[in-house]
């Protein structure tokens, strides 16, 4: 993803999976002020990963975009100070 912006995700709703449409991407938890560490994670060939923080599983869906996810609102927008 050289010269791209790596996704950042959140399951502030508790989702027992996360269906993205990326590989490599940043888990941050929920949204602040009960985020985690926010931790890059890289699939490599597999179809999943889960977050070593908050336990969320991701889903690799190819049919999604970088800035969608199943169930809707998963992606983490930095909220300035």
């Amino acid at each position: 993803m050289a010269g791209h912006a790596i996704p950042h995700f959140q399951n502030d709703a508790g989702h027992a999976a996360v269906e993205i449409g990326v590989k490599e991407f940043m888990c941050v938890g929920a949204n602040p002020p009960f985020d985690h560490p926010h931790v890059f994670l890289d699939m490599g060939d597999d179809a999943e990963k889960v977050c070593p923080y908050c336990s969320t599983l991701y889903r690799f869906n190819p049919a999604l975009k970088a800035t969608e996810t199943k169930p809707e609102g998963a992606v983490y927008h930095h909220q300035a100070a």
